[in-house]
């Protein structure tokens, strides 16, 4: 058993989880990998945990962002992707909840639900006026009572999670704090990038849980238990996938994408990226196969890309010249990890300093690096192309944040007549002084399919 915060938990060792993520299963059965995670009630208890940290670290957020009042309003039937954030993960029904936090100066930060309704849960995180008070007369009084200078909303950011706010519950807090309150409306979207894009320590153990065995899926995806030359189709690989996501009670927040290339193959490309390959496409000797896949867990998601080389008759090992396309994007890696990232440095100079040197090194290469953790495409500095146009406010590294670092090079191969072959890889890595740092080791060599 292995203790968080107090909390007990089935263990979670990377040497577990590889054990039972991995163990043979004929035909394309998928593996059972219920330890992977927690069950759902230690699992809650888990994030409850965090959301009493996380809350800790709330006012300094507030107060360096300019926030005197941050209201979170969750919808029945459409939920916030805040609410699993700034309170308990539960699902909620409620018609209309509310989630208050209040800068009361010496009397530090004022948590308040309006729910409508008891739950014990949120009491240990709120407090709540009684359930027979109407909740736009509560938040009428907290204004009053506070007046807060600023009521930051989720409005008006460029990501999902920072423009939630519907139209309706817009109206309705100007109704229930009438029109000199919404003179005091602000966007709360630098508020909640902060608030999303800072990791915990005690996610991390949890997480790299998560990126094994994201690992160990793949690599079972991308072998022959899974693939028959000739006969296994995209398509199978694909739903083998969504089978083993569920047997390891784990979810995804993207579909599993594979990507073939064939020598001879024209037209593979799309807007300068290799392009999906459709699901009724078989599988053959001599493909280079890719996937990007992801999963979510514990409020945490993944994303990972990885590939495969389908042996000919008598081969064994790839073509030279595929090996030397996956050593380029190492190089791609290593500039951008190790001598280019450091805290405090612009995600746009992080580009421009490692696109820099593979020109220098005569190599063709694409970065579109992003934030992960709290989701998917995470809130945060992004090392991208749309970084570097700097048409925003540069956004800086944040020590401890995690990043799918994503990234391609493109590579004549001599093998395929010099038909120029992509080797994609995203791998989640977290900031240290040093640069980045690989949850686990990274692709050195291709998958061997036979």
């Amino acid at each position: 058993m292995k203790r968080w915060r107090g909390v007990l938990l089935p263990a979670l060792s990377l040497g577990c989880l590889v054990a039972c993520a991995t163990a043979p299963v004929r035909d394309t059965a998928v593996p059972t990998t219920s330890t992977a995670v927690p069950a759902p009630s230690r699992a809650l208890a888990l994030r409850e945990s965090w959301l009493k940290e996380r809350h800790g670290l709330l006012l300094d957020m507030m107060r360096r962002h300019g926030v005197a009042m941050w209201v979170v309003v969750n919808e029945e039937f459409h939920d916030d992707p805040l609410t699993a954030w700034v309170a308990p993960p539960l699902p909620y029904a409620g018609n209309r909840d509310v989630f208050v936090f209040v800068d009361a100066g010496d009397a530090g930060l004022q948590k308040v639900a309006l729910t409508g309704y008891a739950t014990e849960a949120v009491a240990r995180f709120f407090t709540a006026p009684p359930v027979e008070r109407k909740q736009a007369e509560a938040l009428a009084e907290l204004d009053a009572r506070y007046h807060p200078r600023t009521i930051a909303l989720a409005m008006d950011g460029r990501r999902g999670v920072t423009r939630s706010l519907t139209h309706d519950s817009y109206k309705w807090l100007v109704e229930a704090l009438g029109p000199t309150a919404e003179a005091r409306f602000v966007s709360a979207a630098p508020l909640i990038e902060e608030y999303l894009d800072t990791r915990l320590p005690g996610e991390f153990a949890p997480y790299r849980d998560l990126v094994v065995l994201t690992e160990s899926l793949v690599k079972r995806a991308l072998s022959n238990e899974v693939v028959v030359p000739g006969k296994t189709t995209v398509g199978d690989v694909r739903r083998w996938l969504y089978d083993a996501l569920f047997e390891a009670r784990v979810s995804t927040w993207f579909q599993p994408d594979l990507r073939v290339q064939r020598q001879g193959m024209k037209g593979g490309f799309s807007r300068g990226f290799l392009a999906v390959a459709d699901e009724a496409v078989v599988i053959q000797r001599g493909d280079l196969l890719h996937v990007d896949f992801g999963v979510t867990a514990l409020g945490l998601s993944t994303d990972w890309q990885k590939m495969a080389y389908v042996l000919k008759d008598g081969e064994q090992d790839a073509p030279e010249g595929l090996k030397r396309a996956l050593a380029n994007t190492q190089a791609l890696q290593d500039a951008l990890m190790l001598r280019a990232s450091r805290p405090g440095r612009s995600s746009a100079d992080v580009y421009d300093a490692t696109m820099a040197e593979m020109k220098e090194r005569s190599i063709e290469a694409k970065v579109y690096s992003h934030p992960l953790g709290a989701q998917g495409h995470g809130l945060g500095a992004s090392i991208d192309f749309r970084s570097a146009s700097r048409t925003e406010a540069p956004r800086v590294l944040r020590k401890g944040s995690y990043l799918a670092v994503e990234l391609n090079t493109v590579t004549p191969v001599p093998e395929w007549g010099g038909q120029q072959v992509a080797v994609m890889q995203e791998d989640p890595a977290y900031l240290t002084d040093e640069g980045w740092r690989f949850f686990v080791p990274r692709q050195d060599a291709f998958y061997l399919i036979h």
